[in-house]
């Protein structure tokens, strides 16, 4: 990637349902730059309504990169986004001196921002010791062993995800480190400037925005969007919050009430680890969404 003097990216990220989308597009309009989606939910053009993708109308005011830019049935992941936002970067900073990184997903804004951990090869054995392990013993007793291996992850790991849950136990195993450890690693240095801004509200503003949020995407049709990948449920894509309760009621598993307030029980605790994971982070200065004056005169100092 060339050199890019005097070139930055505005990182614009918080939990899930604080309000990005709204003021990262007023910004991208003052600063006339584009946006990047860092919400790798919102990569797949399959899943709209679940996944909050901004309105036709805001994308056309715009422009936006990574939104619908890949399949669910596409194997895609925070390494490959590096390498992709780093070759998008370079193109636009030819035209552009500032561009927005605008999401959630915190793996995915670390892989631009530091660079991606060298995570280390697991070997066959490792990884089916812990598969072995998994279907006989089961989730909950998994969980309990990467809170003794590492609890530092623990905290922050979606714990309903057995495959993330069982990537960290493989590498503790394989490696005799914590996965933590290894999230700690050499920052790779960038050529441009990184600016972070943090949204966030009172727990209780978020939380029932986010129920609110729920309310409407069921309204505009969900369960319409979920049905014809019904048959695919089983994807890594389609086990994410909103389409797997879905997938749930619609295997007669849980009843449509349950659906509903399990999706807003497992998107405010999504909400709660993106705030411990950004929590971290001594580099993010972190606003009300309703203040954006006091955001701009924030950015106007830096840049």
């Amino acid at each position: 990637m060339k050199q890019s003097k005097g070139k930055t990216v505005i990182v614009v990220l918080g939990p899930t349902g604080v309000g990005k989308t709204y003021i990262s597009i007023h910004l991208a309009q003052l600063f006339n730059c584009p946006i990047i989606s860092s919400d790798s939910r919102q990569f797949y053009g399959e899943l709209k309504i679940g996944t909050a993708v901004p309105s036709e109308e805001q994308l056309k005011i715009v422009k936006h990169y990574f939104i619908g830019s890949h399949s669910i049935f596409d194997k895609y992941n925070a390494g490959q986004f590096e390498i992709d936002v780093l070759q998008l970067l370079d193109q636009l900073f030819e035209k552009n001196n500032t561009v927005l990184l605008v999401g959630g997903s915190m793996m995915y804004i670390d892989a631009v921002c530091n660079g991606m951990d060298n995570i280390p090869e697991i070997s066959a054995e490792t990884r089916l010791k812990w598969t072995e392990i998994y279907k006989d013993k089961g989730l909950e007793y998994c969980q309990e062993e990467l809170k003794k291996l590492d609890p530092d992850h623990y905290k922050i790991v979606n714990l309903k995800n057995p495959k993330r849950v069982l990537h960290a136990l493989e590498v503790c195993t394989e490696s005799g480190k914590t996965y933590t450890e290894f999230r700690k690693g050499v920052r790779k240095i960038r050529p441009f400037n990184i600016v972070k801004i943090g949204l966030n509200r009172t727990r209780t503003e978020l939380y029932e925005r986010i129920n609110y949020r729920v309310d409407e995407m069921l309204n505009d049709g969900l369960l319409s969007e979920a049905e014809p990948f019904y048959k695919y449920r089983t994807l890594n894509t389609l086990n994410t919050v909103g389409y797997k309760e879905v997938y749930q009621y619609m295997d007669g598993k849980i009843s449509y009430e349950s659906a509903v307030e399990m999706i807003k029980q497992n998107t405010r605790r999504y909400a709660k680890r993106q705030l411990t994971w950004f929590g971290k982070d001594s580099e993010i200065t972190w606003f009300h969404p309703d203040q954006e004056e006091e955001i701009l005169n924030h950015l106007k100092k830096i840049l």
